[in-house]
Formats: C-alpha cells, sequence, structure tokens
C-alpha cells in the first residue's frame, strides 16, 4: 500500500516497516548496552506508543519492567493542558526509567511526564521516540537519548500514529500530502 486517504486527506508512503524494524534493532542493542544489570522499568505512553513499544522490547535484552501511562486533560482543553498521568502502577523510587513515546512534537506532554515522574524520585529518566520533530520542539530536554527518526513538520499516520483514531493499525508510516502537491 503507497497511498491511503482518511475523510478528505491524501497521504503517501513516507517510513516501510522493514526501515523501522531496522532502526528499532538498533535502538535495543545501544538500550541493551546501556542498561545492562540496571533493570530499569520503560514506561510507555500510551495510546501512540503501544506498536513502538512492542517491537522495541523484542530488542532489548535485559532483565527490565514494562508499564504504561496514559495522559488525561479536561475535555475541551487545549494539547497543552494536561493535568494528569495515569496508570504507572508500581513503585518508581530509585528506578531508572526509559520513557517510550511514538512521537515527540512540542514537547509539551513529554515535558509533563518528565516532571511528574521526577516527582517520584525515580533515578534517572531517558526518553526514547520513535520519531522525533526538532523544529516543533517548544522545550529543550537534555535526556532524550533514542530517537528511531527526525522527521520535518510532517502530519504523520500509522504505526500507533493516528489521524482521528484511525490508522494505528498500519505497520507503515504515511505523511500527508498536500493536494497541490498531487
Amino acid at each position: 500500500m503507497k497511498h491511503i486517504q482518511i475523510d478528505n486527506l491524501n497521504f503517501e508512503l513516507f517510513i516501510d516497516y522493514e526501515q523501522i524494524k531496522k532502526r528499532i534493532r538498533l535502538m535495543g542493542i545501544d538500550i541493551s548496552v546501556k542498561y545492562a544489570d540496571k533493570n530499569p522499568v520503560f514506561i510507555g505512553v500510551l495510546n501512540g506508543c503501544f506498536m513502538f513499544m512492542a517491537d522495541l522490547m523484542k530488542q532489548v535484552h535485559v532483565p527490565c519492567e514494562v508499564s504504561f501511562v496514559k495522559l488525561a486533560s479536561y475535555e475541551g482543553t487545549q494539547q497543552d493542558k494536561i493535568n494528569e498521568l495515569l496508570g504507572v502502577g508500581m513503585n518508581l523510587e530509585g528506578r531508572e526509567i526509559v520513557i517510550v513515546e511514538d512521537i515527540i512534537d512540542s514537547g509539551n506532554s513529554l515535558q509533563y511526564t518528565i516532571a511528574a515522574l521526577e516527582r517520584l524520585h525515580v533515578a534517572s529518566i531517558a526518553v526514547c521516540a520513535l520519531l522525533m520533530k526538532p523544529d516543533c520542539l517548544q522545550h529543550e530536554f537534555d535526556n532524550i537519548m533514542y530517537v528511531g527518526f527526525e522527521i520535518e513538520k510532517e502530519f504523520v499516520v500509522g504505526y500507533g500514529l493516528d489521524y482521528k483514531g484511525q490508522c494505528r493499525n498500519l505497520r507503515d508510516i504515511f505523511k500527508n500530502v498536500p493536494e497541490s502537491n498531487k
């Protein structure tokens, strides 16, 4: 599948699953080396991380634990009005944490997640993201350690990323193609 259409938006293949798998394998090797003998906790940020995290965890070969969180905001507020981190469900004090994100865009939700975890007195926090849009970042981070692909200000779907809840199940990542580029 090279093209998809959702509502009136057209998308073309951007990053295929074979490229994604190769990059995740390399990330898994790096993480396994860095966290040997540290028993890290991988915390996936739902909903978008689920496909990436599943594939990443298959490539991490050190003892570790896995948990998930979901960011909650009040209905009708903007994305940067995050009010709660839901679901960790375990004691993280003194633990090495790896936050797993599908995409880092503005960095607002990542900043909130890091602050919430720091309040739990964790030992360290590293961030592992499949995609990052450096030109969109509104915050500075010194703990983004693993990035699969840096992309421009692309509107992307697939491999966990959605548009109105759709397309998370696609193996590949697609980018929006404006009408004028057709």
